[in-house]
């Protein structure tokens, strides 16, 4: 059955459309602003993978179009749009699942459907289970799939699953046919070459800036650098958190460099993805503040100077995404969707102060004019759609 959604007037900035969904962070707008694409997992937070149908809105209508269902026991969820064309990519679990081989971080993929071909998967990355593995091909499973600015090159993270499945990395794929041998039953072939960006390690050095995981990585403007969270580990061994860019990928020879030297840490709560502006010249991340309220902070990819944007009471409390103009960014605050200047660092609620505002997505249409967050209420999330003015 369609999650048929009702638009209710909130107030005369905001609607909010009603429905069991759950929004990505990122692209989860048409290319002309018209649709949102979201998943269907049915736990307030989607952190249940059980979803089994790919959707998108019509925003001004309302009209639904399923352009995707999962079958013979597989689910899919956290979708995203390409930047200019008209498809999505999103994860995909294993079909058929087995005792050996069931959902999980390291057994899924990632698959493109065009949304003009709906139920026309293709598979974006290979797998090759068998030694020695297939140049492009993974051998675990990727999450989390968001095209570069350019629209060519995506990102993901990974885990493997032959050899430290705890240990998360992030990787890249770019247009390039791979053709793996059927040597095993969960191979597959893929649309895409991919390889990592990252090098973790599960037993990282104290004090240094060797990595036990890489993850929640965003692209640099329009280059081909990403940025990333890496968890290091200080002198006494405790867990902390830092930005890290992964370079020389175009060459296909990744290197790691730190970017921030805090004190305190990237926050980890809210889960939040590095997210660059778009002209590739700040990074935005949270991180808590001398009093220990997360707030808004940017650094500079190039410098690494680093710059408080928001002094407020109360915390940051969601992934955020920048206005295509670079002008400001949007988030959820105080229990309302706001935008932040980001220059003045100053917030702009745009919603009213509502409960149940998830710190899941908040993010900006590509022609700048509204933002799309969600609202948990009465047992399931709602999309609320907040004028951007």
């Amino acid at each position: 059955m369609l999650h048929l959604p009702l638009l209710l007037r909130q107030e005369p900035r905001a609607r909010t459309l009603e429905g069991g969904s759950v929004l990505t962070n990122i692209h989860c707008w048409s290319p002309d602003s018209e649709w949102l694409v979201y998943d269907t997992r049915s736990d307030r937070d989607g952190s249940v993978f059980d979803g089994r149908f790919i959707e998108l809105l019509r925003v001004k209508t309302g009209e639904v179009k399923r352009v995707f269902e999962a079958k013979n026991g597989a689910h899919c969820g956290v979708v995203t749009f390409h930047p200019t064309e008209n498809k999505i990519v999103f994860i995909h679990g294993p079909e058929n699942p087995t005792p050996d081989w069931s959902y999980g971080p390291s057994h899924r993929q990632g698959v493109i459907v065009p949304v003009d071909a709906p139920q026309t998967p293709l598979p974006l990355d290979a797998r090759d289970l068998t030694a020695p593995g297939t140049p492009g091909a993974l051998r675990g499973g990727s999450h989390v799939h968001v095209w570069h600015p350019k629209g060519d090159w995506l990102s993901y993270t990974y885990n493997d699953a032959l050899e430290n499945p705890q240990v998360r990395e992030v990787g890249v794929c770019f247009p390039k046919a791979v053709h793996v041998p059927k040597t095993h039953p969960r191979n597959h072939d893929g649309t895409h070459f991919s390889f990592l960006a990252t090098q973790s390690t599960p037993n990282p050095k104290p004090g240094s800036d060797e990595i036990r995981r890489a993850f929640e990585e965003g692209w640099v403007g329009s280059s081909r650098t990403l940025a990333f969270l890496g968890e290091t580990l200080k002198a006494d061994g405790t867990p902390h958190v830092e930005l890290f860019l992964a370079e020389g990928l175009e060459a296909q020879r990744p290197t790691q460099r730190r970017l921030t030297h805090t004190k305190k840490g990237v926050a980890l709560v809210p889960r939040h993805w590095v997210r660059s502006s778009p002209d590739g010249s700040q990074l935005a991340f949270l991180m808590a503040d001398e009093a220990g309220i997360v707030q808004l902070w940017l650094v500079s990819p190039t410098t690494g100077a680093l710059r408080q944007l928001t002094h407020s009471p109360f915390p940051m409390a969601s992934a955020f995404t920048w206005h295509p103009d670079g002008s400001r960014l949007a988030i959820v605050a105080d229990g309302s969707v706001q935008w932040v200047d980001a220059e003045s660092g100053k917030l702009k609620r745009l919603t009213r102060k509502a409960d149940g505002v998830l710190p899941l997505a908040c993010v900006f249409s590509p022609n700048g004019k509204e933002v799309a967050a969600l609202q948990h209420l009465g047992g399931r999330n709602r999309l609320i759609l907040a004028e951007a003015v």
